[in-house]
């Protein structure tokens, strides 16, 4: 069994919520010159170029249980529709307002838990969420003004990674990440060929398939790249410190993503969307906090 190493979980988590900004910027920039679909089939077929031999490698199989692969599909669908989705929400919202308004998904994972798999949640808790829905309808407000139901893409992002996170739950202790994360990009490549083909035989905008520049390729391979490596380092945190340790810290993706609106586009939150974003975090971490003290509380009662 491995042993508990919060340090190392916290490096591995921080890696996460620097390398992850990173790739949605990219992915931002390629916005401007690519059909969304092709991002997304670049991000998932580089994906599986990269770890299905890493998974040979460290001796993973990539077969997967015979019931595990309805959860999969369906993880893999939606893993596919929130990328897509984040990605469409890139070309329409500055960065960290795209990033800061799916955050409102740890909420969502709390309503979820409460009224679809019937777990204790106080009021409290709820009245997070209300501050976290309010937050984010802030930062929505302004982004809504200038570009109008486009604003809503991270809200979608957010209720689809919900379920997401849901059907992951359902197979996490019987799959080996690299495995899983190997076999996913297998199937969202496998599925995006022929919604591309379709798509541009239909002439769907998003879906339809031009040449990338010249210029552009390196950035779509290093979408594919680091969008694995953040996802992987998120898996290994999670080995070595505890959720409660380290789902505070998630939040610093969203001020890394300012950081880098800043620093690549220029943005910057107005005042309204700022004030949004300080309330969407404090909701977070307070929500985080009473979970926290809810687990401990727990253990106190019921010791192992």
């Amino acid at each position: 069994m491995i042993q508990d190493r919060p340090l190392l979980g916290i490096a591995l988590m921080l890696g996460f919520c620097v390398t992850i900004p990173v790739c949605d910027a990219i992915a931002k920039l390629l916005g401007a010159h690519i059909p969304v679909g092709q991002i997304v089939f670049a991000r998932f077929a580089f994906q599986a170029a990269l770890l299905v031999p890493f998974a040979w490698l460290l001796g993973c199989s990539l077969r997967m249980p015979r019931h595990v692969l309805p959860y999969l599909l369906l993880r893999t669908l939606l893993q596919m529709g929130g990328v897509g989705a984040m990605f469409t929400a890139f070309k329409y919202l500055p960065l960290a307002d795209a990033v800061a308004i799916a955050f409102v998904m740890p909420f969502i994972m709390l309503l979820l838990g409460k009224y679809v798999l019937n777990e204790e949640v106080g009021l409290r808790r709820l009245g997070a969420c209300a501050a976290g829905f309010t937050g984010t309808l802030l930062v929505i407000q302004p982004s809504f003004a200038a570009v109008g139901w486009n604003a809503l893409w991270p809200v979608l992002v957010a209720v689809i990674f919900a379920l997401f996170m849901l059907a992951t739950r359902k197979i996490a202790k019987e799959t080996e990440p690299v495995s899983l994360q190997a076999v996913s990009g297998l199937l969202a490549s496998l599925f995006m060929l022929p919604m591309l083909w379709f798509g541009d035989n239909a002439g769907l905008v998003g879906l339809n398939f031009d040449m990338p520049p010249s210029h552009t390729w390196g950035l779509l391979a290093a979408t594919g790249v680091l969008g694995t490596i953040a996802h992987l380092l998120m898996t290994w945190s999670l080995r070595f410190a505890p959720t409660a340790t380290l789902a505070s810290m998630q939040y610093l993706e969203i001020p890394v993503a300012v950081f880098f609106g800043w620093l690549i586009f220029s943005e910057l939150p107005n005042t309204l969307a700022a004030f949004g974003i300080l309330l969407t975090i404090s909701a977070g971490l307070y929500a985080v906090l009473r979970e926290r003290k809810a687990s401990e509380t727990e253990e106190r009662i019921n010791p192992a």
